[in-house]
């Protein structure tokens, strides 16, 4: 499997998992694949982690506190890295 698509899986279940809103995990499709789109061509976890915040306030119309936001972005930029590691 091409590295890419291994790492935007692994980032869309990381996402996934996180739900923020406690509403189930597969009602974030539009927010995961903009925050997965963002993820290729940013390799800063604070960067990251207000495109987070900004996609997902955005849908909700609720708050996240940034730090959690930060927390997510950590792991996904990790998983960015292994997959670059991998190539």
């Amino acid at each position: 499997m091409d590295n890419t698509i291994l790492m935007n899986k692994k980032a869309l279940h990381i996402l996934q998992e996180w739900d923020p809103f406690n509403i189930g995990g597969d009602q974030y499709d539009t927010e995961t694949a903009d925050v997965v789109a963002a993820l290729h061509g940013i390799d800063d976890p604070s960067k990251l982690a207000k495109v987070i915040q900004t996609v997902y306030e955005h849908s909700f119309e609720q708050w996240i506190p940034f730090e959690q936001c930060v927390s997510i972005s950590y792991k996904l930029i990790a998983v960015k890295f292994e997959a670059k590691c991998i190539l």
